[in-house]
C-alpha cells in the first residue's frame, strides 16, 4: 500500500489563494492565525499524519479492537499514536485558550482533521467525537459540569462519545427506552442499552465521557421527552481525581464491513444501581443539545468522504504510474506501457483528481462560513455566514460521503483484479469508506433537511445568496480572456449547471407547499445536483486564481495550469449532471408508489 502524503500544496492553494483564509486572522479571537502559522500547523500535521497515524492503516484494519475479559483493546500502536496526538496539542487547535485549546481557525482544523482521517480513518473517529462531545458541553453544560469535564476533554486527555441508537430504534431516535432517574444529591441513574457507540470503550484514554440521550419519568413521546446526560467511565472527585468506575460496560463489539480498527460498541448503562450521570441542558430539550455535537459531527463526516477519497487516489495513482500492461498505438509487439497511459484509467484518475478538489473547496468553504459565523463582529454578518454553514452542513456529508465510495470504487477498479485482494489495500478504503454515507443520519436524511429545512430557511434567502454567488463567478470567468479558450468552458458549464439548480429549487419550493412525497422523491437527486453544482463552483474559482497567478508569471512547475485543467475536466465531465438531473429531481412521487409493496418481489 502506497504511503500517504498529506496534500498539502492543494490545501494550501484553497485556503490561500481561493478562500483567502488570510481574512480569518483579523477576526476577534482569531488574530493568533497567522498565514505563517496556519502554514507551520499543516506542515506538522502532516508530518505526524506520514509518520505516527497513517502507518497504522493497514495493520490497524487487520488486526482490529478486540474485547478482551470485559475491556477493549485498540491495535497494536494506537495507544502510542494517541498520546502522541495529544502531547502535540491536536485535539484542542480550533478551540479557545481559556479551555486548553489553541485558538486557531474552525477552518485550519478542518485541513488537520482531513490529513488525520486520510492517513487512519479508524482511528481519526475517536477525536471526531471528543470534539463533537467539547461543543455540546461549552454550549449546554452548567459551569460546574464544564469546570470538571471541559479541559480533558480539550486535550484528548480524556475521550467523548455519543449514545443515540437503540437496538429497536434505529435511526427513529423519538422510540428510545433508556431511562433517567433523579435522585437526592441531582444528579440521575441512568438505565438502557446502546449500539453503534463509536469508541464507547478502548484503552488510549484514562476516561470516556458519554453523552447519553434517555427519558425522565413522565417526559411526553417522541423527541420533545429526551434528555441529555453527561455518563463518565469513571467518577471523577472533588480535586479532579478519578474515583469509582461508574456502572456502564462494553458488552459486545460489532463486526463490521470496515474500519476494522475503530472498536463500535454496545453499551450498557445500569446493570446494577444505575450508571451515574448528568443533566446537560434542560429536561426535555435533548435533541437540541445533541443537534449541536451531530451538526459539528456531520461536518466532520463530510470530511470522511474527502479523505478517504484522496487515500484512495494517492494509492491508485502510485499503481497506475507502475503497474504496466498492454500497448498504447506505436507500440511494439514486446512493449508494454503503463496502464496511466490508457485513456479509461486516466479518465477513472482524473474524475477521481478533479471531485477530491471540488470536495475539499466546498468542504473549507463551509469552514471559513463557519468560523465567519462564530467570531465576526457584524451581527449581520454572522447570520448571513450562519445560514451558509446551515446550508452546506447537509451537502458536504451527504454529497462529500456519497463521492468518498464513488472514488475509493474507482481506486478499486483501476487496480483490475488485484484491487479485489485485500493485500493491495485498495479494498481496504473502499470499505472503510463505506459507512460515511450512514454516519450521523443517512444521506437520505440529509437530503431531506436540505429540502425539508435548509432551502426555505430564512426565507430562502441562503440558497438564493448562493446560486447569486455562483453567477457572479460566472460573470468574473466571462470577463477573463484565456487564449486555450478553458475558463469560457468552465463558465458554460457551471452557467447550464445553476440554471438547473435554480429551476429544481424553485420546483421543490412549490412542491413542499402541496406534496411532501413529491418534494422528499427529488430530494436525494437534489442534493446531488447541488453538490454537484458547488463543486463545480469551487473549482471555478480556482481556476480564476490560477489563472490570475499564471498573469502574474507563477508557475514554475505547472501546478497552476493543472488547476485550470482539472477545472475544466470537471466542467465537461460532472457538471452536466445538474442538468440532466432536473427531471429527476422534479418528477413527483407517483412512479415511486405506483406499485404496491406486496407486489414488488414481482
Amino acid at each position: 500500500m502506497a504511503d500517504y502524503q498529506a496534500p498539502l500544496r492543494d490545501m494550501r492553494f484553497m485556503l490561500n489563494e481561493v478562500l483567502d483564509a488570510a481574512q480569518l486572522n483579523k477576526l476577534p479571537g482569531l488574530t493568533a492565525a497567522t498565514p505563517d502559522v496556519i502554514d507551520a500547523v499543516l506542515e506538522e500535521a502532516g508530518k505526524l499524519t506520514a509518520g505516527a497515524i497513517g502507518p497504522l492503516n493497514t495493520t490497524g484494519d487487520q488486526q482490529g479492537s478486540r474485547l478482551i475479559d470485559g475491556a477493549v483493546k485498540t491495535p497494536d500502536g494506537f495507544k502510542e499514536a494517541y498520546r502522541t496526538f495529544v502531547d502535540g496539542g491536536w485535539n484542542g487547535l480550533a478551540f479557545a485558550e481559556e479551555i486548553g485549546g489553541q485558538g486557531l481557525p474552525f477552518t485550519v482544523g478542518m485541513a488537520v482533521t482531513e490529513m488525520i482521517t486520510s492517513s487512519n480513518l479508524a482511528f481519526s473517529l475517536c477525536p471526531l467525537l471528543t470534539t463533537g462531545a467539547v461543543e455540546a458541553l461549552i454550549k449546554h453544560a452548567t459551569p460546574a459540569l464544564r469546570d470538571t469535564y471541559l479541559t480533558k476533554l480539550v486535550t484528548g486527555e480524556w475521550t467523548g462519545t455519543m449514545n443515540l441508537t437503540e437496538p429497536h430504534a434505529g435511526s427513529d431516535v423519538g422510540a428510545l427506552r433508556s431511562r433517567a432517574q433523579l435522585q437526592a444529591d441531582g444528579s440521575f441513574r441512568i438505565t438502557g442499552t446502546k449500539i453503534f457507540i463509536t469508541y464507547g470503550d478502548h484503552d488510549m484514554a484514562d476516561n470516556i465521557i458519554h453523552l447519553v440521550l434517555a427519558r425522565t419519568p413522565g417526559s411526553p413521546p417522541g423527541t420533545k421527552g429526551i434528555s441529555l446526560f453527561l455518563v463518565p467511565k469513571f467518577l471523577v472527585n472533588d480535586d479532579g481525581s478519578l474515583g469509582a468506575r461508574n456502572d456502564l460496560r462494553c458488552v459486545s463489539l460489532e463486526h463490521k464491513l470496515g474500519i476494522h480498527a475503530s472498536p463500535t460498541a454496545v453499551m450498557s448503562f445500569g446493570d446494577n444501581d444505575g450508571a451515574v450521570g448528568w443533566l446537560v441542558g434542560d429536561e426535555n430539550q435533548g435533541m437540541r443539545c445533541m443537534f449541536t455535537m451531530m451538526n459539528h459531527a456531520r461536518l466532520a463526516v463530510g470530511l470522511e468522504g474527502l479523505a478517504i477519497a484522496d487515500r484512495a487516489y494517492q494509492h491508485a495513482l502510485g499503481y497506475a504510474r507502475e503497474r504496466k500492461q498492454g500497448r498504447r498505438p506505436g507500440q511494439g509487439a514486446e512493449e508494454s506501457a503503463a496502464i496511466i497511459d490508457h485513456p479509461d484509467v486516466r479518465r477513472m484518475l482524473m474524475t477521481m483528481k478533479a471531485t477530491i478538489e471540488a470536495m475539499r473547496g466546498v468542504a473549507l468553504s463551509a469552514g471559513i462560513a463557519y468560523d465567519m459565523a462564530k467570531n465576526h463582529p457584524d451581527a449581520a454578518s454572522r447570520a448571513e455566514n450562519q445560514g451558509l454553514v446551515d446550508l452546506l452542513t447537509p451537502v458536504v456529508k451527504a454529497w462529500c460521503t456519497d463521492m468518498g465510495v464513488e472514488m475509493a470504487s474507482l481506486g478499486v477498479q483501476i487496480h483490475g483484479g488485484m484491487g479485489f485482494i485485500e493485500e493491495t489495500g485498495a479494498a481496504q478504503h473502499y470499505r472503510d469508506a463505506r459507512i460515511a454515507p450512514i454516519y450521523e443520519g443517512t444521506n437520505g436524511i440529509q437530503a431531506l433537511d436540505l429540502v425539508g429545512r435548509k432551502l426555505t430557511q430564512m426565507g430562502g434567502k441562503p440558497v438564493d445568496d448562493y446560486i447569486a454567488a455562483v453567477r457572479v463567478t460566472c460573470a468574473a470567468l466571462r470577463g477573463v480572456k484565456d487564449a486555450d479558450g478553458h475558463l469560457a468552458t468552465i463558465e458554460t458549464a457551471l452557467g447550464a449547471g445553476v440554471d438547473a439548480l435554480e429551476a429544481a429549487s424553485s420546483w421543490l419550493r412549490e412542491a413542499m407547499a402541496r406534496s411532501y412525497d413529491d418534494a422528499a422523491a427529488g430530494a436525494t437527486n437534489y442534493l446531488r445536483m447541488f453538490g454537484v453544482v458547488a463543486g463545480g463552483y469551487m473549482l471555478a474559482r480556482s481556476a480564476l486564481a490560477a489563472q490570475r497567478s499564471l498573469d502574474d508569471g507563477g508557475d514554475n512547475t505547472g501546478f497552476y495550469r493543472n488547476k485550470i485543467l482539472t477545472a475544466r475536466f470537471f466542467a465537461e465531465q460532472s457538471l452536466p449532471q445538474a442538468a440532466a438531473l432536473l427531471g429527476p429531481v422534479t418528477r413527483g412521487a407517483t412512479t415511486l408508489y405506483a406499485i404496491e409493496p406486496e407486489l414488488m418481489g414481482a
